[in-house]
């Protein structure tokens, strides 16, 4: 018989013994209750627990603090001093946003997620958050994006940010102001990890210990002593991203990671879970994921009301009551609290008989008790063998007032009025800080302690026990030593007579780097599963795939050559089939420069299709964190992965990578393009002057001959126009007409390059036209450059006009231009109208993709060589060179269907 999953099926050894247990326990349940025994039975897993006699974990326990009083360590704080400092802090972050309000109607700001969290806060800042000063790694915080405000209000105390910076709050422009959310590109010196971003956060955090673990077992940095922090709103679960990497945390048991989820029971716009219990779901979640969870659900004057519960009513209340009733107790008098919580049960009424109706409204919740805190974040960071979340109840809003605690519309609340600020001043008791005559002024004032006063000298004295100032960003790392040349030079000369893709030659590429002594122990290769895909096997079997367990298996290819290996000291980061978990790993090991000291070089290769287009959100954070490293682009274009279809065929990553400021965007189309930017991208990130840039390079899977760098021209001025976007590739031939020179300008990118080098034949061959083929590497830094000269020209019109990168290097040409690539036309098209003295013609693979051959399918979307052929034939007949029926001629003897739909319609 199978009873809540579990077997009965297993050998009695004594059936009178246990004949006497599950009668014994029947008799619990008929003479005391169904509570009692549910009680009982927690006891018994706990002590089994404790006795390390293994059982099934219990995904759900009791809607009860699971720290009970006894067990609570001394606090070794003083907490009247502390709160003094929550005081300040509280009002500050509150005066912040409303004055940023004043000033600026509309200007944003968050109210309500400090309020509820302030606590959450400071419990780690006085006792647990660990600082860079000392010369050790720190902790790794990830604070909730929403709670800016308090951050800043507590550097402001400490002495760190000035009044005038937060008179600058949401107001960055004119310089020294403070950026909305945690932002380390805006406020490099302060911020760490961008959060705000619902989900973002939580899924990085879990990554970063992840990482932690990986550079200690590579005996790349000590991080043993680093525990990295994530706070997360309960709402905040409902995101994806949020879940995604805790089996991660889990099985890696990642004791390092402590998970600090604010259950103020809101969403923005409403409660979690109104109808349900967000704190046991989560709890459900987290532990059956593989997560140790503490529940500080209630404040500590609650404790002897549930001392006092031995019939279980008070505690079955708590458990049957769902979160948008405990939402709506938050809001209401102790009149109401009396009769709708404590009123229909006697039992429950004579509980609280002898405390008043103020008493029953200022019952806490958990996460507003500093010493539950205390014991819980105190017992998380002395766990081992799993990582720990805790879930810690509160108001959304706390201490605010009446008409913004918990209330519905509480998160959209920008700022409070004159009234609502002198009734925060009395609920802080602050009176003595803040006078009557403070509030005459148009502004409400600021408030710190004075620097040798016992609040300040008492709070700096923890933060420098702790190792000085959270958060703080520092970039310590020096410049790495640059790969031997050897690792790059053979991919000069091209293939030869074997054909190849830039997807193999970047995976010989890799393996290159990894070899290299200066800094082969750096490079970092993320692949979320396919390594056999991108070529790499060789490259598993040579450093291995990183499990932090080792292999504990004998691999079923154990036998062969190429085997999959596993170690401890594994270099290889094969993440499974996540890309969100593989974009989240590249973002700390991009920063792992700043936040250990320690520069690592990641290469996350993926499918093109699904790099900016699903973890985009994460690509743009990893920006803001001032992340370095290199995305690989694989299986690029839309017509190049034949077969695959409409999911798979990528043309528009490019044009997506053309949104991030500081990703540098190519599609080489040849190895010794792929290796010249890798060398450069090193020597930029890591050499000098270590810019804080990505770098996005796309790759294809088709074989061609690999051409060598072109003949008798200058290699570094080659190696300029690779890296700076456009070159010429290949002169047109010498060509004699009887009506004149015919001339045009072919610009390709990718694998494009060969439908371009058939089209520079055709139109020498049967049309007397000369064309130059120009290999284009980045649209994007081509545009950059343009808009850049495009400002200088227009804002110094009395000095001499420069010249943008594209127009000095198509000045040696003449001609109509025309631009292929296998990406959509709105990337050669970012070009366009720089080059509007000559007539410009773009050629892409705009529509949904398809499954065919690669021939088939840029006959479908046209950018083959007939129709590079018949592009340049209209545009010189546009400008009268050649007559219009020569172009209709080429139509027809290269058999194009002009009738066919246009793929872009084809929907």
């Amino acid at each position: 018989m199978i009873i809540d999953g579990f077997s009965h099926q297993i050998p009695d050894i004594d059936p009178q013994e246990t004949t006497e247990w599950v009668d014994s326990f029947n008799s619990l349940v008929d003479g005391k209750g169904k509570s009692r025994a549910s009680y009982i039975l927690l006891r018994l897993l706990e002590a089994a627990r404790s006795s390390q006699v293994g059982f099934p974990a219990t995904v759900s326990t009791p809607y009860i603090n699971s720290i009970p009083p006894e067990q609570q360590p001394w606090f070794p704080g003083d907490e009247e001093m502390e709160r003094q400092i929550r005081r300040y802090i509280r009002w500050n972050a509150a005066v912040m946003v409303t004055r940023a309000n004043m000033k600026s109607d509309g200007i944003g700001g968050h109210l309500a997620t400090y309020a509820s969290s302030a606590t959450l806060y400071e419990v780690g800042f006085n006792h647990f958050f660990k600082g860079k000063s000392n010369g050790g790694p720190g902790d790794q915080v990830f604070f909730q994006g929403h709670a800016s405000p308090g951050i800043y209000s507590r550097a402001f105390v400490e002495g760190r940010l000035s009044e005038a910076q937060l008179d600058n709050y949401r107001m960055e422009t004119g310089g020294n102001g403070l950026p909305s959310y945690p932002h380390p590109r805006c406020l490099p010196d302060f911020w760490e990890f961008p959060t705000v971003s619902m989900g973002i956060g939580p899924l990085t955090a879990i990554n970063q210990a992840y990482f932690n673990r990986y550079l200690q077992n590579r005996q790349l940095c000590d991080t043993s002593e680093s525990t990295v922090w994530a706070f997360v709103g309960d709402g905040e679960f409902d995101e994806p991203e949020t879940t995604a990497g805790l089996s991660l945390a889990g099985r890696e048991k990642l004791d390092n990671l402590v998970m600090v989820v604010n259950c103020n029971l809101q969403r923005l716009d409403g409660p979690v879970r109104g109808n349900g219990k967000i704190i046991q779901e989560l709890e459900a979640t987290l532990r059956g994921s593989g997560w140790n969870v503490i529940k500080v659900i209630w404040g500590s004057a609650w404790d002897e009301l549930l001392a006092r519960d031995i019939d279980g009513v008070l505690l079955n209340k708590m458990n049957s009551t769902c979160d948008g009733e405990f939402q709506k107790l938050a809001t209401e008098t102790g009149a109401y609290i009396r009769e709708h919580f404590f009123g229909p049960d006697p039992r429950l009424r004579r509980l609280v008989e002898h405390l008043s109706d103020d008493e029953l409204v200022k019952l806490p919740r958990g996460g507003h008790d500093y010493k539950k805190l205390y014991a819980a974040y105190k017992a998380a960071t002395e766990h081992s063998g799993a990582p720990t979340a805790i879930l810690a109840k509160t108001v959304k809003g706390w201490t605010l007032g009446s008409g913004i605690e918990a209330r519905n519309a509480t998160h959209q609340i920008k700022k409070m009025s004159r009234d609502q600020l002198l009734a925060l001043r009395e609920t802080l008791d602050l009176d003595l800080e803040l006078p009557d005559s403070a509030f005459e002024t148009k502004l409400p004032p600021y408030i710190r302690p004075k620097p040798g006063s016992d609040v300040y000298e008492y709070m700096i004295q923890k933060r420098r026990s702790l190792g000085g100032n959270s958060p703080s960003r520092t970039v310590k790392a020096s410049p790495l030593p640059m790969p031997a040349q050897a690792c790059f030079k053979e991919f000069y000369q091209g293939s030869g007579r074997v054909s190849a893709s830039t997807t193999m030659a970047f995976a010989k590429l890799l393996k290159n780097l990894v070899r290299d002594p200066s800094i082969g122990n750096r490079v970092v290769p993320i692949i979320p599963d396919e390594a056999r895909t991108f070529g790499l096997e060789s490259l598993i079997k040579d450093v291995k795939i990183y499990a932090s367990q080792g292999q504990r298996y004998t691999p079923v290819d154990a036998g062969l050559l190429l085997s999959y290996e596993e170690g401890v000291d594994g270099q290889i980061l094969e993440e499974g089939i996540t890309e969100a978990g593989s974009m989240a790993t590249f973002q700390v090991a991009g920063t792992s420069y700043s936040t250990f000291g320690c520069p690592t070089i990641p290469f996350y290769m993926f499918y093109s299709m699904f790099g900016f287009q699903r973890t985009g959100d994460q690509i743009w954070a990893a920006s803001d964190a001032r992340s370095r490293g290199f995305l690989i682009g694989g299986t690029a274009g839309r017509t190049t992965l034949m077969g695959e279809g409409l999911q798979h065929n990528d043309g528009h990553s490019l044009l997506l990578a053309s949104t991030v400021p500081s990703v540098r965007a190519y599609d080489p189309a040849f190895a010794y393009e792929m290796a010249i930017l890798v060398e450069h991208g090193i020597n930029e990130m890591y050499g000098v002057p270590q810019k804080d840039e990505i770098y996005y390079i796309t790759l294809y899977n088709e074989n061609y001959q690999m051409p060598a760098m072109p003949e008798g021209v200058d290699f570094e001025e080659v190696k300029a126009g690779i890296i700076n976007g456009i070159y010429l590739f290949r002169q047109a031939p010498s060509i004699e007409n009887e009506n004149g020179n015919l001339r045009a300008t072919i610009l390709f990118s990718g694998t494009a390059w060969l439908a371009a080098v058939e089209a520079q034949k055709i139109l020498a061959e049967r049309y007397s036209v000369a064309a130059d083929l120009y290999s284009v590497t980045s649209y994007k830094s081509l545009r950059e450059d343009a808009l850049e000269t495009e400002r200088y020209n227009r804002l110094h019109p009395l000095s001499a006009p420069r010249q943008s990168t594209i127009s000095s290097v198509l000045d040696a040409s003449s001609g109509p231009i025309l631009a292929v690539s296998d990406f959509m036309k709105a990337v050669p098209d970012q070009v366009g109208r720089f080059l509007a003295n000559r007539n410009f013609t773009p050629l892409g693979t705009d529509g949904f993709g398809r499954s065919d051959t690669r021939e088939n399918l840029r006959r479908y979307f046209e950018i083959d060589a007939p129709q590079i052929v018949v592009g340049i034939l209209n545009s010189l007949a546009q400008e009268k060179l050649v007559p219009m029926t020569l172009v209709q001629s080429a139509i027809d003897e290269l058999g194009i269907d002009a009738s066919k739909t246009d793929p872009l319609r084809t929907i």
